[in-house]
């Protein structure tokens, strides 16, 4: 017999990445949130191809295939865990903002759901819509009435349903990577704009939070692969040493790379364009909503580049910029916080959509 609030309440939080998936196990008790395991696979250990692709926006193998690697993982670690949150890839989801005027509660849905025709580049019976209010009219001034919509095709919906069913999961939400990442990162009291700064395999994303409501969310291709296949074709070498030397060289100013053209050199330029396209974000939040982001946080698996902190502190001289520490804010044994600590940016994402099912 069980006995509601006297057992702890687990939840699984899966983030089928580019190269990789990733699973979190957490855990809620008496108000304490903790880690109860984490495991992550390859596609390389798998298959010759990545899992996901963000050139077909789709899944790139087939969900037979997905749910066996997320077996294995949950096999290894012996996860048994049922209730389960996916994050869908960004590529997959479609973000909008735009203005409503001044209406009743009421009204609101269906105004929404007018305004998507204008805004979805689908049949709106082809997605699913979800939307919130990113700024609420005072009461006592007539002000139009902002509105963030997110759209997601049916078709990706139905395959991360299919992979669960597969794995005998019962699949309790889905959602937007952004939402797993700002949840794990984010504080909840944080009173100041922060931007949130993903730099994954596939693509980087540049995300603004303002009093815990997503203000703006941009993507661009120059990603953490980009990096690697720079110095594949800049130093002719192949694309697994190449990663070796990212990872071991990234941009710092003193470098001994054996007689080898320096990596900064190569990187550089690829990494001064990703900062380029965070202050364009950034400038266009203040300009827009005539407030300062006071903090920078650098996410995702490319997030620990060396001489890459240094650079952004560099160039955003003006605000506080941090490596993301997702798990900071849960419990979990002492003797993993430094491992913790180096793979969480790579794991806040798996991570914040597990805690999504203990809210």
């Amino acid at each position: 017999m069980k006995f509601l609030g006297l057992l702890p309440q687990k939840f699984l939080g899966i983030d089928i990445g580019t190269s990789s998936i990733k699973v979190v196990e957490v855990s809620s008790w008496a108000g304490r949130k903790k880690l109860e395991n984490y495991g992550e696979i390859s596609a390389s250990v798998l298959y010759k191809k990545q899992f996901r692709t963000s050139e077909e926006n789709t899944l790139m193998l087939s969900s037979r295939d997905i749910s066996r690697a997320i077996r294995a993982i949950l096999q290894e670690a012996e996860i048994k865990t049922k209730e389960v949150a996916f994050s869908i890839p960004d590529f997959s989801s479609f973000f909008t903002t735009f203005e409503l005027p001044p209406m009743t509660e009421e009204e609101v849905p269906q105004a929404v759901k007018s305004e998507a025709r204008r805004h979805v580049p689908l049949p709106l019976g082809e997605v699913t819509l979800d939307w919130q209010i990113i700024d609420e009219p005072r009461k006592d001034k007539d002000e139009k009435i902002k509105v963030l919509m997110v759209a997601v095709p049916n078709e990706i919906i139905h395959q991360y349903q299919s992979i669960a069913t597969g794995l005998s999961l019962k699949l309790m939400a889905l959602e937007a990577e952004i939402f797993g990442l700002i949840r794990a990162v984010v504080d909840r009291d944080e009173k100041e704009a922060v931007a949130l700064v993903d730099i994954g395999a596939r693509s980087t994303s540049c995300s603004i939070m303002n009093r815990g409501t997503l203000k703006i969310s941009r993507s661009f291709d120059v990603s953490g692969n980009s990096l690697t296949e720079r110095i594949s074709k800049g130093l002719s070498m192949d694309y697994k040493q190449a990663e070796d030397f990212k990872n071991k060289y990234g941009i710092l100013k003193t470098q001994e790379n054996s007689g080898r053209e320096n990596i900064r050199d190569i990187l550089i330029p690829l990494i001064d364009l990703i900062v380029r396209e965070v202050d364009r974000v950034v400038q266009g939040f203040t300009l827009r909503e005539n407030k300062e982001v006071k903090k920078i946080i650098l996410c995702g698996g490319n997030a620990f580049l060396p001489g890459l902190l240094v650079h952004f502190q560099e160039h955003f001289s003006r605000r506080e910029v941090e490596i993301a520490n997702p798990f900071a804010r849960i419990f979990f044994p002492p003797i993993l916080e430094e491992v913790l600590k180096k793979m969480g940016p790579s794991y806040a994402i798996a991570l914040g959509t597990a805690l999504r099912g203990l809210e």
